[in-house]
């Protein structure tokens, strides 16, 4: 084996009976000649909730730790992952047939440190919506997702749950921000100002929409807490993009 690509997902009581759902969706990635994938599942707390539901599987690293939000749980599980590449996969998503493989394509490119795909919203009667602002497939240019974010409300051109990249930069910025929401958010506009990315337009995520999630509850829209998430968000972004010579090119 050549290589391995490791995929994160935090997940919490209420969220666990989506996992064999994921599996299944690692099951049917087909990866190239000589790669793997490893599943780093992390429970955001320690209970008795989740266990049941991680399947039996070597490749499966599963470990608990104390409550503090899927950026907590996200970060912890790096401790564990073994592959150049991190994927992120929320425990209620899942992955589409190729997804894997299209990303560490895009991640052979010269110069590209990060993936992202096109996103359907998977609704609770199993229809799905796509997102009408998806960019043009291919290289996405450092500072391009914060000028479109800034600029559209805090609504990013490309999703952070879909962010395929490379370990050694996820390490170098933190992990994921220390926030009770859009710690994804940050890390997306973290890396689009030190690196290029790009995005693949073949749908490579359905993204659950449920009542449980945490983007559905009300504390997530509280205007007080949702200006201070972006607004240090925004200034980490533009401290990066700041820093002399600090810049990842692959």
């Amino acid at each position: 084996m050549t290589g391995v690509i490791s995929v994160i997902t935090a997940v919490h009581g209420p969220g666990a009976k989506y996992l064999p759902d994921a599996y299944k969706s690692l099951l049917d990635q087909q990866l190239p000649e000589g790669w793997d994938w490893q599943w780093v599942i992390q429970e955001d707390g320690e209970t008795d909730a989740v266990r049941p539901y991680v399947p039996d599987d070597s490749r499966i690293s599963f470990d608990q730790g104390r409550h503090g939000r899927a950026g907590v749980a996200r970060t912890l599980a790096l401790s564990r992952a073994t592959g150049h590449y991190v994927k992120v996969l929320d425990a209620d998503d899942m992955l589409t047939p190729g997804t894997l493989a299209r990303d560490l394509a895009a991640l052979q490119r010269p110069g590209i440190c990060w993936a992202t795909s096109r996103v359907l919203d998977l609704l609770p009667d199993g229809s799905t919506v796509g997102f009408d602002q998806d960019p043009a497939e291919g290289p996405i240019e450092r500072g391009e997702v914060l000028a479109h974010w800034t600029a559209h409300d805090f609504r990013a051109q490309v999703h952070p749950a879909t962010l395929c990249m490379r370990r050694d930069l996820l390490l170098a910025l933190g992990g994921w921000m220390a926030l009770p929401a859009s710690e994804d958010t940050g890390l997306l506009m973290a890396l689009d100002a030190v690196s290029r990315g790009w995005f693949t337009s073949e749908t490579g995520l359905l993204y659950r929409k449920w009542p449980g999630q945490s983007t559905s509850q009300a504390a997530h829209v509280n205007e007080g807490e949702r200006s201070a998430r972006m607004a240090v968000v925004e200034a980490r972004a533009r401290a990066l993009a700041a820093l002399d010579g600090w810049r990842f090119d692959g």
